[in-house]
């Protein structure tokens, strides 16, 4: 093992154990890991982990906490590669929208302190945002119910590099272009990072600090949380802090890192040790007492009454019978999850700098280990379909809603089926035959496959429902073929002023090509009429006028829909 950091004790309960500096205690060798079965389970922990536990690799830094202890802290592998130095329970990660919930809580305490409500209108404090003609209110924007267009999807799209500097300022002027809502306030969820960092923007003017000096005030240092801090400087320095890292072309690692500077919606640098006393504060709450706590763990309500599982940045769910509170995060080189059982109080922390890693499925399976013999219902089976895998197959494809246009994607990557909407690839879990449950969304939802309708030419069908709403009717679509000489017909110059960005629509060989500064050349697929798929599931809906002439075209993009792009001039 690479760097362990050794297993850590529990929390500060009792005079008799000796406290470190940092108020996390070291297990005496009669503590439960020195038992045989403890030792045992931690082997088990250990091989999760064994691909990446090298000197050769990043990896992750994990802690256990059980009854109140942090009953194991770990390493395994590499914090950066190129000074060889190890992942130990100390080291600093960016934990990406795991952020969240910290925001959040930041707002809470300056609704204890009366200096705002969460229904006020957010042009109280941020009156650069347009009127859409309907309130968006703090408590749409904790979550995600605002239906504001999600700000780094935009960036994304106007090609601004992940990699470069972006400022609050930029970030602002970005979200305060948008002409138009995905949707409107409080009719629907969709996760939203403008939502969060807007609310970085109302801590500073309702306090007068920023969010990272409020935080530090009110939330970090009361916890002894002295290694985490929102990094809103991108030159600040980080003693101990993990590189991030994604897989290179052709084998080994590449740096993956940003210097974005914006906060709110992310950009926590943090440690499983301060997590495990954050942690704590929901059993004891030293911050904000038990009612920060609750308003916390509150779920959010759509206009129609439905309740969702996302309640300020913690998502509320079920696990095998027994409730969950989570969050994940990924941003750049870095991946985080962090879950609690509450009736059991049994969390896991895993923070990791190589994309690569999925630290949700990893803190599942220690879930499913260490609470083996008090979850009420059987380990879930490894996803697969209900179906034979040929007639799986058939239903993969591309599919519109029948009343919104809305394009989806179903997708078979092995054994794993799943929709690719709501700006996200969502697993399918087969419930029963023809029939699926959406897995890793904040509200209740199926997906039921219809009987095929006048023989099997007819296109297939599929109805999507959704608590206290009409169920939403998709239909395949199988790609046609545009006659070469009608290519033209859509090349030319279109321009954003939302983006302010300019994309090229290009003709190559047989095909369309979009060329944009700062984005990969990529080729569209041809749907029908004069609608276009980009490899990525973007969606091009091209608009003509009375006389039929291509006047522009609107692109929907997950998180980030109707974007309206004006023909400039045609192509030759």
């Amino acid at each position: 093992m690479i760097a362990m950091g050794g297993l850590l004790g529990g929390w500060l309960d009792g005079p008799s154990r000796a406290e470190g500096e940092e108020g996390l205690l070291i297990s005496p060798s009669t503590s439960v890991q020195a038992s045989a079965d403890a030792q045992a389970l931690q082997a088990r922990v250990d091989q999760l982990f064994a691909a990446w536990d090298r000197s050769d690799s990043p990896g992750c830094a994990l802690g256990i906490i059980q009854e109140g202890r942090l009953i194991s802290a770990r390493g395994y592998g590499m914090a950066n590669l190129e000074h060889a130095i190890p992942i130990t329970p100390q080291t600093v990660f960016d934990i990406g929208s795991t952020s969240k919930q910290f925001t959040a809580a930041s707002i809470l305490l300056l609704e204890q302190q009366g200096r705002l409500s969460l229904d006020d209108d957010i042009r109280r404090f941020v009156p650069e945002i347009p009127d859409y003609g309907r309130p968006i209110t703090i408590r749409h924007l904790l979550h995600h119910t605002s239906g504001l267009r999600d700000y780094l999807t935009l960036m994304a799209l106007s090609g601004t590099h992940f990699d470069g500097v972006t400022t609050e300022e930029e970030a602002l002027r970005l979200i305060a272009r948008q002409k138009g809502l995905n949707f409107a306030p409080g009719e629907e969820y969709l996760y939203s990072n403008s939502g969060y960092f807007l609310l970085s923007i109302i801590v500073k003017r309702a306090s007068g600090k920023s969010l990272r000096e409020f935080a530090e005030e009110h939330i970090f240092r009361p916890l002894g949380m002295r290694s985490t801090h929102f990094h809103d400087d991108h030159t600040r320095i980080v003693p101990r802090r993990a590189s991030g890292y994604a897989l290179a072309p052709g084998g080994g690692f590449r740096i993956h890192m940003s210097q974005f500077e914006q906060t709110g919606d992310g950009a926590l640098m943090t440690t499983v040790e301060d997590l495990a006393r954050w942690d704590a504060n929901f059993y004891e709450p030293k911050v904000g007492g038990p009612e920060l706590i609750r308003r916390l763990l509150t779920p959010g309500q759509l206009a129609n009454g439905e309740t969702l599982r996302y309640a300020m940045g913690l998502i509320l769910e079920t696990y095998r019978g027994l409730t969950m509170i989570h969050h994940g995060g990924s941003w750049a080189g870095y991946r985080a999850e962090f879950l609690r059982f509450p009736e059991k109080r049994f969390s896991v922390i895993c923070l990791c700098n190589l994309s690569a890693i999925n630290p949700t499925v990893l803190a599942r399976r220690i879930a499913d280990l260490y609470l083996a013999s008090v979850f009420p219902e059987p380990t879930p089976l490894a996803v697969r379909a209900d179906l034979p895998e040929r007639e799986l197959a058939a239903r993969v494809g591309i599919y519109r809603n029948l009343k919104t246009g809305a394009i989806v994607r179903l997708l078979q990557r092995g054994s794993m089926f799943s929709l690719e909407a709501f700006g996200s690839n969502l697993e399918l879990r087969p419930i029963a035959k023809g029939r699926f449950q959406l897995v890793g969304v904040p509200f209740s939802a199926e997906l039921i496959f219809e009987e095929a309708r006048g023989g099997e030419a007819s296109p297939m069908r599929f109805r999507l429902f959704r608590l206290n709403r009409p169920a939403d009717v998709y239909e395949k679509v199988s790609p046609g073929a545009l006659p070469p000489e009608r290519l033209l017909e859509y090349t030319g110059t279109y321009e954003s002023e939302e983006l302010e960005a300019v994309y090229m629509i290009v003709r190559e060989g047989e095909g369309l090509v979009v060329r944009a500064r700062g984005l990969p050349a990529s080729p569209l697929q041809y749907l029908r009429g004069d609608d276009f798929l980009h490899p990525l599931g973007m969606h091009y809906q091209f608009r003509r006028d009375a006389h039929g002439r291509i006047t522009g075209f609107v692109l929907n993009a997950g998180r980030a829909r109707g974007l309206w792009f004006a023909r400039r001039s045609s192509g030759s």
